[in-house]
This record gives C-alpha cells, structure tokens and sequence, in this order.
C-alpha cells in the first residue's frame, strides 16, 4: 500500500514511522531542517512500544514528486487545513482515500467539500509525542487510531481500501480499528479535547495539578456537558452515559500529561483554539445553546493563537 504522510510531526512522523517498518511503501512530506535530517539520516522514533529508524526514508516537500497515493494521511494542525488540503492534490487520484487526523470537528466537511465524501476517511488518533530534534520523534504514549468512512460505507465494515489500511496499521504495531460511526467518534474526542485541552493550557500545570481540586474540576465537567449539548445538537449521539465515560477518561490522564494546546502556548507556537473551543462556540451559538466554559477559554486563549513566546509570559 502506498500511503503519503502529509505533515511528519509527532503524530504524523510516528504513524508513518510504524506503517514503513510494517510494509508499506511510505512518503513523507516535511520541511525545513526536519526533511533535510530525515532526508540525510533517516526518521528515528524512541518508543516505549520500542525504538524505530526508518533509513533511508522517502521524504519530499512537493508532493508533486511522490504522485497519486493510495492513502493520504493528513496530519498537519486544523489551522492550516484549507490550505494543505489544497496542495495535495498532486497526491490524490481517482481511488485516494484521505485521513483526516485533526483536532476538533470540522476537518472531514472541509476535505469531503474539496475532494468528495467517497475519498474522506474520517480518523480519531491518540498518540502523545514531540519532534525532539529534526529527524527525531519521541512517542511518549497512548498508541491508537480508529478510523470510518464518511460516505456510509463504514454500515458495511469499511471500504476494502480502509480494510487493507486497518489491516497493516495492526500488523504494523498500531491499535488500529474501524469506526461503524467516526462521526461519533469525532465528537467523543471533541468532548475530551475541547475542554480538557483548554483548561490545561489556561492553568499551565500538568494533570495533576488541577484533576483533585473540586473547584477545577467542575470546570472539566461544565465543558464536558457543554460539548455534549452542542454535539446533540448536531445530531450525535452524546447522552449521559456518554458523557461519563468522557469525564472517567479524563480523570485518568496520566499525571504528568499537557494537552498539545498547553505545549503549543508554553513554547510559542500557533493554537488551535479556533478548532476546539471556537468551534463549541460557534456551534453552540447557531443552536441557542449556551456555552460559558468554552466562552471563556476561547477569550483567554484567542489572544495567544498567532504565536510568540513573548505572550506565554502575560499568563505566567
């Protein structure tokens, strides 16, 4: 199977880092200093599921180079979706399917708007990581990845294309399966994400420092239900037996975990704020549904979403 990752970052960068090692004939799109070591010494991941060195390793920043691929696995920020679903095109011929693998809830309608339902493939990726140096990806944990066709297909257990996928992303070491509903699947994540991800970057401290505190864990629990609400409106299926089991799951984080939106403020890069609580807010506001949690992150961390490790600074 020939697949393209399209944004070798921490997620993106081991996935295509353990499909390669399982077979398939991966190439990986990047820039900058990143490519050039990937390029000269190969994508090295350290792992507690075990180290991996794919070398030498196809990787371009012109998708042109690589041509039609049997799977793109978009893995870039939802800030810079439009844009990237945009330049790869040379990528995506008449039986490529697309994973979108972004944060939030939007990323499937943007590329199905762009390339037709039939080439979506809805995805759900939990793997916590960093590029650590260029050419170098340190997985710190969790290692799944379920995934659903958009188009209705995923009633009859999945295209034979996204079986095959499946198939290799196991056998390749990933916890990998096929959602019969990825929509709901999507939204379970948002639930986790949106506020979990928010609270943890307003707070600045790691799990620990806020899950046992009754007064920040309500918050937790307000965005929780807030994303429910939103998402029933919305048509998904997000009742109260639901909604534990996204607060269970929140609780047990490990101790010492930050959301990506936390890592992304401490060390100046671009939030994704617009995508998570943006997106409940605006959802939110076209249903009448009131969203004060999600209001309030979304004012606390829109003024940091362009960058700058000078603005990490106002908060600390």
């Amino acid at each position: 199977m020939k697949i393209a990752v399209m944004g070798t970052g921490a997620m993106g960068g081991y996935l295509g880092a353990r499909l390669a090692g399982g077979g398939a004939d991966v190439s990986f799109i990047a820039r900058g200093a990143h490519l050039t070591a990937i390029r000269e010494r190969g994508l090295r991941v350290t792992s507690p599921l075990g180290d991996m060195l794919i070398a030498p390793a196809s990787a371009s920043d012109d998708p042109a180079a690589i041509g039609p691929v049997d799977l793109v696995l978009l893995a870039v920020k939802m800030y810079d979706l439009q844009a990237v679903a945009e330049f790869i095109r040379p990528l995506v011929g008449e039986a490529t399917g697309i994973v979108t693998l972004q944060n939030g809830v939007d990323a499937p309608g943007i590329v199905a708007g762009l390339y037709g339902a039939a080439r979506t493939i809805g995805g759900v990726c939990l793997i916590n990581g960093e590029i650590v140096a260029p050419g170098v990806i340190q997985h710190n944990a969790l290692n799944a990845l379920v995934v659903g066709e958009t188009d209705g297909a995923a009633e009859d257990g999945g295209s034979e294309r996204l079986r095959r996928f499946v198939e290799l992303a196991v056998a390749s070491g990933v916890e990998a399966r096929i959602s019969p509903d990825i929509r709901l699947d999507i939204w379970r994540k948002m639930m986790l994400l949106a506020p979990l991800g928010s609270l943890s970057a307003m707070i600045g401290l790691p799990h620990e420092g806020y899950r046992d505190r009754t007064a920040s864990w309500r918050l937790v629990e307000m965005g929780v239900r807030e994303v429910a609400a939103v998402g029933r409106a919305q048509g998904v299926a997000l009742d109260e037996a639901e909604i534990e089991s996204a607060l269970k799951l929140a609780r047990a984080m490990p101790p010492s975990w930050k959301s990506s939106l936390a890592v992304d403020l401490e060390q100046g890069r671009r939030l994704e704020v617009d995508g998570l609580a943006g997106a409940i807010c605006r959802y939110g506001e076209q249903a009448g549904i009131e969203t004060p949690f999600h209001r309030v992150a979304l004012g606390t961390l829109q003024p940091h979403a362009g960058g700058g490790a000078e603005r990490f600074m106002v908060l600390r």
